[in-house]
């Protein structure tokens, strides 16, 4: 029996670690989305997130060491103050120098957290040097991605319907016409609006950027690893809020470059309209608005 559970660890073991070896060293696409059930947040997929997580897991460690300090003082003044062992109260009711501490610690805890989420904020914010840019606009309920540095095309992004999901499509998920990027290139987004307030939110990029009517908003990105990544508007804008997923192909320089001469035929078509109609949208229920 003994003998049984050494081996069946070892074949775990085994196995963990070559799924460990092949998600670092293999060179196979990389995706990442929402999953059942999931801890955590969604692996970093730039730098950014690559951050964000790193000041995350800080505070964590931090968070833990302040509750830690709590109970450790809760349980020693529930134990040492009962009225079995102190049947007299102390009559103390000022304490300049535990009155001092407990003031100054937690504002050095604070400027401690404050001086790294400024650093990072400033990190998000500042745009690079970019290498193209490209335009989202969120409409009800779909999106439009834009290339002015590409040809100057642009196309809309709309959710694949119940009824049309083929096999390996991924529900609420998955777009007709997903954005496309190359992989280690930095590339500013500009974010706007032309009805309500959308999110373009990319969980695994680090980036949620709400598009508003009258402003132009930006963010960038720099994608690490080749393959698709999923996000969401996260910002509620009417009855079909959920009918707005976020689909990001991410492509080597050459295969972009090949789908960049593809696309400029596909939709942009001299003296029409170069934007697609949106045709997936889910039906209104009674009594909605």
């Amino acid at each position: 029996m003994a003998r049984m559970t050494i081996q069946t660890v070892r074949k775990l073991a085994a196995r963990i670690f070559v799924g460990l070896a092949t998600m670092l060293l293999g060179g196979g696409a990389f995706a990442d989305q929402p999953h059942p059930w999931q801890l955590g947040m969604q692996d970093p997929a730039t730098p950014i997130t690559e951050r964000i997580q790193h000041f995350h897991n800080e505070l964590l460690i931090i968070i833990f060491v302040i509750s830690l300090f709590v109970f450790g003082l809760l349980l020693w003044i529930m134990i040492k103050f009962n009225a079995r062992a102190h049947p007299v109260p102390t009559r103390t009711t000022h304490n300049t120098f535990i009155e001092f501490l407990w003031t100054v610690g937690p504002v050095l805890i604070l400027v401690m957290i404050a001086i790294p989420s400024f650093k990072l904020m400033y990190y998000m914010d500042r745009v690079p040097d970019s290498k193209m840019t490209i335009k989202i606009t969120g409409h009800q309920w779909y999106w439009e991605y834009a290339y002015p540095d590409n040809g100057n095309f642009s196309f809309n992004s709309n959710v694949i319907a119940d009824k049309d999901l083929k096999p390996g499509d991924k529900r609420l998920l998955d777009v007709d016409n997903p954005l496309v990027i190359p992989v280690g290139t930095t590339i500013r987004l500009q974010v706007a609006g032309t009805d309500v307030i959308h999110s373009w939110f990319m969980p695994s990029f680090g980036v949620q950027e709400y598009a508003v009517v009258g402003r132009l908003n930006e963010a960038w990105v720099s994608v690490n690893n080749v393959g698709t990544y999923y996000g969401e508007c996260n910002q509620i804008c009417g009855v079909n809020h959920a009918m707005m997923p976020i689909k990001v192909v991410v492509m080597k320089q050459a295969d972009f470059d090949k789908w960049v001469a593809q696309a400029k035929t596909a939709f942009a078509a001299p003296g029409e309209d170069t934007t697609k109609v949106a045709t997936a949208t889910a039906p209104v229920q009674p009594g909605n608005r």
